[in-house]
């Protein structure tokens, strides 16, 4: 599900957290459990930068839809609570976090990628971006704070409501890739990104100051709590009536 790699680069140990769940890394219960679980460990872990990729084609297509459709309510009801879970210990990993998108980040998987301080993204045919709302359910807020956080409040919201996904020249034109690299090349320049921002910065500094950055994002995620109710009531509202498989037809199809 989670493979974990050592690797020192220069001086700098560096742990690489890869996605092995599936042919596309979909995010169900386990793996947001796993995610959360795995990145509350590295806080106080000997590695001083992490990096997060996927495996095959995708880094994550985001939820596994079919996944939730068959659980129904009591599925929903954890796996919800999870996938904000994952988010939020991603996005609060006091040490340097590269994502290495090496395909398809969708949803989900867009938004694990945006947790990172810096987001590398292969060159290719592989998309990133976040059409949660034409799947018929909201996003859990620590979501929105996180590509708040990443692109703006403008861009977070053109990215929403938009509902689009994008080829590695348009996400990084959006401010949601940093860079796109070749495909060769994604894993090494990774490792490099990484090192570079643990070597040139005292770690308590970098904890800190990353910690302030965040502070605000954090603190509103916990204001609106209770949006989590209306969250859930939505998605098994969407999942029940049917709009949440039509959907998923309209992308077999396609």
């Amino acid at each position: 599900m989670l493979v974990r790699d050592d690797i020192d680069v220069e001086g700098v140990p560096v742990a690489v957290l890869r996605m092995a769940h599936g042919p596309v890394n979909a995010m169900d219960l386990e793996l947001c459990q796993a995610l959360a679980e795995r990145f509350r460990a590295l806080a106080a872990d000997p590695a001083r930068v992490v990096v997060v990729t996927g495996s095959d084609r995708a880094f994550s297509a985001g939820v596994d839809l079919k996944r939730c459709a068959a659980g129904g309510d009591p599925y929903v009801e954890k796996f919800l609570p999870a996938l904000a879970d994952a988010f939020r210990a991603a996005f609060e990993l006091p040490k340097p976090l590269v994502a290495a998108v090496n395909g398809h980040a969708i949803a989900g998987g867009c938004v694990l990628a945006a947790c990172a301080d810096v987001v590398l993204m292969a060159d290719g045919d592989g998309r990133i971006g976040v059409p949660e709302i034409k799947v018929g359910v909201p996003f859990p807020r620590i979501a929105l704070e996180v590509l708040g956080t990443a692109v703006g409040e403008r861009g977070a919201r053109e990215l929403v409501m938009g509902a689009q996904t994008y080829l590695p020249d348009q996400a990084a034109r959006l401010g949601l890739v940093h860079e796109v690299v070749p495909a060769a090349e994604l894993g090494s320049r990774a490792l490099a990104a990484g090192a570079a921002l643990a070597r040139d910065v005292p770690p308590d500094t970098f904890a800190t100051t990353k910690g302030q950055l965040r502070r605000g994002a954090l603190e509103r995620t916990d204001r609106y709590a209770d949006e989590d109710e209306p969250v859930s009531t939505l998605w098994k509202r969407h999942i029940s009536d049917g709009w949440v498989a039509r959907y998923l037809a309209s992308v077999t199809r396609r």
